[in-house]
């Protein structure tokens, strides 16, 4: 918004015989960067694809299984990775679901899915780097000086505060890949304002990340996908456990957040459960999360991209951590979900298993809606047998926050309006797994949507995430200014 230039700036001077020659050149050098940084990226994927233990398409290992599947909207806008060894470190997994947003959503996913990553290893090293670096100079100065002092704490302002007590109860891994986490998600959020080849004005995703080593779990999500542990309780009960929040505005500290910087928080008529993000001069875009990447035209008015960051030290009885967009959680609980993939035939069908379950439950639930994108990602804890069918799945559900949670966040979101279902489309009778249907899984498609219409009135669909698009007449601004300057 703030790089526009005006009708009078843009014209050529008179005096200047090449000025529209300037023009063309400054046109046909920004297609030039933009075929050289397509070109790079394609040569990035193509990198990326083939490194060993980095899964994004349906598949599974030993340990992990994920599965995606298109809704009935068009393009699937769902991505998810899981990569084993992460980090070069042979202890070590990142996962993350992804649910895009708007007309290219899918491609904001699909550029989160494989940059983020990169960017949380190169934090988590460097700061592993500086932790040691630190202590060899505390252990041979026995102090720092005021300008060691003042580098270290330079960026303070931009990160939550943290109560020093509590500090010291957190684990080093943690301290570490949450200061990780937050510098890879801002830096993430200004790639996408800055990249030239996706527009994330009125589009953006989700995020629900975790970064498992040994027995310590780190969680980073922004946005209304969720993480959710299958573990068992002390009489052997399978217990739901969900890890996250679901950001969304209608949290109070989230909703306080957006209208301090003039945004509007409402919900329609026709949906007053969902509450949605609107512009302080416009009934748009009605984004029903109050923190995503991208969403450009949201970000000066309250919608961040920080996410909230969360511990958990894992236990023997802990078998199993579900991450997956809402097109799961829309119609499946907490409680069904885990029972889902503990009663799989095997850890390699579960993802799928979990996906199907979720298209029939739409179906049934809203037979007149539309079926929304699924993408799940299972991670299985230990390695037991493959074979789930003979494991109780007498469950009980539990949603509580984690043992460590990021201090930033407020208080609210830990209370039991943030831990609800969804809440994207209105709530129906629950059903309970059936026997597992065949359906032949598509692969990604990368086009955009631009052309479609986004309206409330179609049923439970996309534009349920984001419901309209501001509107600008080419032309208008310039005609105005020139209107002015003559």
């Amino acid at each position: 918004m703030g790089s526009c230039l005006s009708a009078e700036s843009s014209r050529p001077l008179p005096s200047s015989p090449s000025g529209s020659l300037g023009v063309r050149r400054r046109k046909n050098s920004k297609r030039r960067l933009g075929s050289r940084t397509s070109s790079f990226d394609s040569r990035r994927e193509e990198q990326l694809h083939k490194i060993p233990g980095r899964m994004f398409l349906n598949g599974a290992s030993d340990f992990a299984s994920l599965f995606t599947q298109q809704g009935k909207k068009g393009t699937n806008q769902d991505a998810m990775i899981v990569w084993e060894n992460f980090g070069s470190r042979t202890d070590t997994v990142f996962c993350g679901v992804f649910d895009g947003h708007g007309p290219y959503g899918h491609m904001v996913a699909k550029r989160v899915r494989d940059s983020l990553p990169l960017k949380l290893s190169a934090h988590w090293e460097v700061n592993i780097n500086e932790d040691v670096l630190k202590e060899i100079s505390l252990n041979t100065t026995g102090s720092m000086n005021s300008e060691d002092t003042a580098f270290i704490s330079a960026d303070e302002e931009s990160r939550p505060s943290i109560d020093l007590e509590e500090t010291e109860k957190q684990p080093e891994i943690f301290q570490a890949l949450k200061e990780s986490f937050l510098k890879a998600f801002k830096v993430m959020d200004r790639e996408l304002r800055m990249h030239t080849n996706i527009d994330c004005f009125c589009s953006g995703t989700t995020a629900v990340t975790l970064v498992k080593q040994g027995q310590d779990l780190v969680i980073g999500n922004v946005g209304d996908s969720r993480a959710v542990l299958g573990t068992r309780d002390k009489d052997g009960y399978l217990v739901a456990i969900q890890l996250t929040v679901d950001l969304k505005p209608n949290l109070p500290g989230e909703a306080e957040r957006i209208r301090r910087f003039k945004g509007r928080v409402f919900a329609l008529q026709d949906e007053p459960e969902v509450a949605r993000v609107w512009l302080p001069n416009n009934d748009s875009p009605g984004l029903a999360m109050a923190r995503a990447f991208g969403d450009f035209c949201l970000k000066d008015f309250g919608l961040i991209s920080v996410p909230e960051i969360s511990y958990r030290r894992l236990s023997e009885k802990d078998e199993f951590v579900v991450l997956a967009t809402d097109g799961v959680w829309d119609v499946l609980s907490n409680k069904e979900v885990v029972d889902i993939v503990a009663s799989a035939s095997s850890r390699s069908t579960a993802a799928r298993t979990l996906v199907e379950t979720a298209v029939r439950a739409w179906r049934l639930k809203y037979p007149t809606s539309k079926v929304d994108d699924c993408a799940v990602v299972c991670l299985f804890l230990n390695s037991n047998t493959n074979n789930f069918s003979t494991a109780s799945t007498k469950s009980k559900e539990q949603v509580t926050p984690l043992e460590q949670t990021d201090a930033g966040i407020e208080k609210d979101l830990l209370g039991p309006t943030g831990l609800d279902r969804s809440g994207t489309v209105r709530t129906g009778k629950e059903i309970h797994p059936e026997d597992s249907q065949e359906e032949a899984s598509k692969q990604e498609e990368f086009h955009t949507e631009s052309g479609i219409e986004w309206s409330a009135l179609e049923g439970v669909s996309r534009v349920n995430t984001l419901l309209t698009l501001p509107r600008f007449v080419p032309g208008k601004d310039d005609k105005k200014v020139s209107g002015k300057t003559s």
